[in-house]
C-alpha cells in the first residue's frame, strides 16, 4: 500500500504509478540533465560570471524549480537553466550587445515578470495563439542550429578565418578529444544509454586527467562555492532600455512555447487530459515554470524552464511529481562534489551543446517546406540565428517575412492583430540597433 502522505500529496496511485516507478524515473531524469550542472556555467561564465557560484546556483536554481513542479504542477518535469536561452545570455545580450551581465539578469527578470502578468491575466493563451506554428517550430531548430554552432567553435572545430569568417580548426589534443566525446554521445544516444551525455563528460574529463590537460581535484567532497559573487546582483532598472525590449520579449517568447509546447506533449504522455480535451494542471505547470525564472534571475542564472530531458523519466514510467522531488534531491545532493564539477574542462563540456542542437534541430521535419510562404519565413527563422549570433535577430527576421509573404499573398487571416504587433516590434528590434 502505497503511503498515505504520498498517496495524498503526489496521487501516486490515482495515476496508476507506485513509489518504485517513481523514484526510478526521478533517477533517469536526473542522468538525462545532470550534464547541465557542468555545461551552464561553462557558457555563463563566458559572460564574465564567477563559475564556482553559477555551479552551486545551477545545482540550486534547478532543484528550487524542480521542487515547484513536485508540489504545484505534480508532474514528473524538472526544471533547469535553459539551453539556447543561457546561449542567448552570454553570446546575444552580453558579448553581442555589450550588456553588462547584472543587466542581462534583469532582462531575465523581467520577462520572467510579463511572462507572469500574461499568465494572470489569461492574455498567455491569446499570444501562443497568434504566433504561427511555424515560427514556434522554426525558432526550436533555429536555436539547435545556433547551440550546435556554439559547441563547435568551444570544441575548437570551428575557428575565425578573416577571408571566410569561419574555418576547420587544427586537430590538435584537446580537439580531438572533444570531437571523441561527441561521437561518444551520438553512440550512447543511438544505443539508448541513459545519461549518455553525462557519461561522456565524465569519460573526457578522466582521459584529459591521464593526459595531463585536467588538474586533478584538490578534494572529492567539499561544501559548495558561495553564490555571493552573482546572487541578487540583477539589474533590473538597468534592463529598462528601448534597446532591450527585444531581449525581453525573446526571452519570453522562448520560454513561453518550448515550455507549452513540452509540457502539452508530456501531459499527453501522462494522461492529464480530461474528455474535453483540457490539459489538468497545466496554468499550474506554468505558472511553476515562471516562478522559477524569476527565482533564478535572483539567484544569479538565465531562465529557468521545463527541460526536454524530463522525457526520459516519463518513459521510465514517472507520471507524478514524486519523481520530480527524488530529481531536485539528487541536484542538491550534487552541490557536494562541486570540486569534481569544477575542473571539467571546456573541450569535454562543449560537445554537449552540439548534441543538444541536435536533439532540438529535429523539429524541423514538422515544418511544411513545400509551402513557399512557409518555407521563407522557417528558413530565414533558422538560418539568421547561427549567421548573426542573435536569437532575437532570427525571431524577428521570421516575423517580418511570414507577414510578408502572407500579406503580398492576401492571407490576412493568417495575420493576426496581435502578429502585426510584434512585426512591428520586430521591425524595431532590426533597425534600433
Amino acid at each position: 500500500m502505497t503511503n498515505t502522505l504520498l498517496e495524498k500529496v503526489f496521487k501516486i496511485e490515482e495515476r496508476k504509478s507506485s513509489v518504485k516507478t517513481e523514484v526510478i524515473g526521478g533517477v533517469t531524469t536526473f542522468l538525462a540533465i545532470a550534464y547541465i550542472i557542468f555545461v551552464n556555467p561553462a557558457i555563463l561564465s563566458l559572460a564574465g560570471m564567477d563559475k564556482g557560484a553559477l555551479i552551486t546556483v545551477t545545482c540550486l536554481a534547478t532543484a528550487i524549480g524542480t521542487f515547484l513542479a513536485a508540489f504545484i504542477g505534480n508532474v514528473p518535469i524538472a526544471m533547469a537553466p535553459g539551453m539556447g536561452l543561457n546561449a542567448f545570455f552570454t553570446f546575444t545580450l552580453v558579448i553581442g550587445k555589450g550588456v553588462p551581465w547584472q543587466d542581462a539578469l534583469g532582462v531575465v527578470f523581467i520577462s520572467g515578470v510579463f511572462f507572469f502578468i500574461l499568465a494572470a491575466s489569461g492574455l498567455r493563451e491569446k499570444l501562443a495563439s497568434a504566433i504561427p506554428t511555424p515560427i514556434t517550430i522554426a525558432s526550436t531548430a533555429g536555436i539547435g542550429l545556433f547551440i550546435a554552432f556554439i559547441g563547435l567553435k568551444n570544441m575548437g572545430i570551428i575557428v575565425a578565418d578573416p577571408a571566410t569568417l569561419v574555418a576547420l580548426g587544427k586537430f590538435d589534443l584537446p580537439v580531438t578529444l572533444s570531437i571523441l566525446g561527441l561521437v561518444l554521445m551520438a553512440i550512447f544516444e543511438l544505443k539508448k544509454v541513459r545519461g549518455g551525455i553525462l557519461i561522456s563528460i565524465v569519460i573526457i574529463t578522466v582521459l584529459g586527467m591521464i593526459l595531463g590537460l585536467v588538474e586533478l581535484p584538490k578534494a572529492i567532497i567539499s561544501m559548495p562555492p558561495s553564490i555571493e559573487p552573482i546572487a541578487f546582483k540583477l539589474n533590473i532598472f538597468g534592463a529598462f532600455k528601448i534597446s532591450l525590449f527585444g531581449s525581453i520579449f525573446s526571452f519570453m517568447f522562448i520560454d513561453l512555447f518550448d515550455s507549452l509546447g513540452f509540457l502539452i506533449a508530456c501531459f499527453r504522455e501522462i494522461g492529464l487530459v480530461d474528455e474535453k480535451g483540457k490539459y489538468k494542471g497545466l496554468g499550474r505547470m506554468m505558472f511553476a515554470d515562471v516562478s522559477s525564472t524569476i527565482i533564478g534571475a535572483c539567484l544569479g542564472t538565465s531562465t529557468v524552464t521545463t527541460f526536454g530531458e524530463s522525457a526520459a523519466g516519463i518513459a521510465a514510467g514517472a507520471k507524478t511529481g514524486l519523481a520530480s522531488f527524488v530529481t531536485a534531491i539528487l541536484f542538491l545532493l550534487a552541490l557536494l562534489v562541486t570540486p569534481l564539477v569544477g575542473i571539467v574542462p571546456m573541450f569535454a563540456a562543449a560537445p554537449s551543446l552540439v548534441m543538444v542542437g541536435v536533439f532540438m534541430f529535429k523539429s524541423v521535419r514538422d515544418l511544411d517546406l513545400s509551402d513557399i510562404k512557409i518555407a521563407v519565413p522557417a528558413f530565414v527563422t533558422i538560418i539568421f540565428m547561427p549567421l548573426t549570433y542573435s536569437i532575437s535577430i532570427g525571431l524577428s527576421f521570421g516575423f517580418v517575412s511570414y507577414i510578408i509573404m502572407h500579406a503580398v499573398a492576401k492571407e490576412w487571416n493568417k495575420i493576426n492583430t496581435v502578429l502585426w504587433i510584434i512585426g512591428a516590434l520586430s521591425l524595431v528590434n532590426l533597425i534600433w540597433r
